[in-house]
């Protein structure tokens, strides 16, 4: 995101404001009923079958500890295309596409955010608004959420 404008998907987990790179979004889509997967850490809440490809689906807010997730109108499905892989993540509500310029993004500082600082690009400020600049690529390949390593076939 250096000395370029960087265009960014913004969406809420709780009370926090994040931006992913809106290249790395397929598609958004209402929350649906997945497929449990046996065994799974609870927050992949399970798997759905999009036009014939199996999507693992990570809700974001139990991943975080944000409080018991709710499921109503205004939840979505972030569709994530990292390279070779496909992945669902669910979110409380998606607000806009936003263009930020070079100044307007700021280095993330240390603090305590449920964000692990590695996965933050920085901070966006926007008039008022600051979006959490999450690098969603750093975050869906980590230990913590292994979901780009390849699957395991069975």
């Amino acid at each position: 995101m250096n000395n370029k404008l960087a265009e960014v998907l913004s969406f809420r987990l709780g009370k926090e404001e994040y931006g992913i790179d809106i290249l790395k979004v397929q598609e958004i889509r209402g929350y649906e009923a997945v497929t449990r997967i046996a065994n799974a850490p609870d927050y992949i809440k399970g798997v759905i079958n999009l036009r014939g490809v199996i999507v693992p689906i990570v809700d974001m807010r139990i991943k975080f500890n944000l409080g018991t997730p709710t499921y109503d109108q205004f939840t979505v499905v972030i569709i994530l295309n990292l390279g070779s892989r496909v992945v669902g993540m669910v979110v409380d509500s998606v607000s806009d596409v936003i263009t930020l310029t070079p100044e307007q993004v700021k280095p993330a500082p240390a603090m305590g955010t449920a964000l692990n600082t590695d996965y933050l690009v920085g901070l966006g400020t926007i008039d008022e608004r600051m979006l959490i600049l999450v690098d969603i690529d750093k975050l869906m390949s980590s230990e913590e959420l292994s979901l780009v390593s390849e699957p395991a076939i069975a």
